[in-house]
């Protein structure tokens, strides 16, 4: 039996951060998704082809590190990102002894068209706080992400 002013249900698991960050996260996903469907790219290709777009070309192992996943997960996802035409492995200019990545054409177009609907998607989502909170919100996030990796 509930006692008098006992919260039941949703209510009590508002009140945890882990509940809410994973169901906040599970909404995003799922826009997400379907933002980027016309592209044929999930979110974690997309993070690929923004970081092997964002400077030089890079190994893989660089940007399973820039990305924080395994060696195994960063091979699979080049794979499947090469056998579509939109990165290419290639030898390393200054170190002929190691395996770089790049962007094709190809791949820098949907970056770009991707990345778009994922930064339209994103403002479409963070809509309810207003400018102003969505971008302290964001900052907060960063915030708690970079203070983790000190503890």
């Amino acid at each position: 039996m509930v006692e008098p002013g006992e919260r039941v249900g949703a209510d009590v698991l508002t009140d945890r951060l882990g509940y809410l960050l994973k169901h906040v996260q599970a909404r995003l996903a799922e826009e997400s998704a379907r933002a980027l469907e016309p592209f044929g790219v999930s979110g974690r290709e997309l993070a690929v082809l923004a970081v092997l777009g964002e400077s030089r070309p890079i190994s893989q192992l660089e940007g399973a590190g820039r990305l924080g996943v395994d060696r195994t997960t960063m091979v699979g996802l080049v794979d499947r990102l090469e056998r579509r035409g939109l990165v290419e492995r290639r030898r390393s200019e200054q170190d002929r002894r190691k395996n770089v990545v790049a962007l094709t054409p190809d791949g820098e177009d949907l970056l770009r068209r991707a990345e778009e609907a994922r930064r339209r998607m994103e403002r479409a989502f963070l809509e309810p706080l207003g400018d102003a909170e969505a971008e302290r919100f964001v900052r907060l996030l960063r915030l708690l992400l970079n203070d983790g990796g000190s503890r």
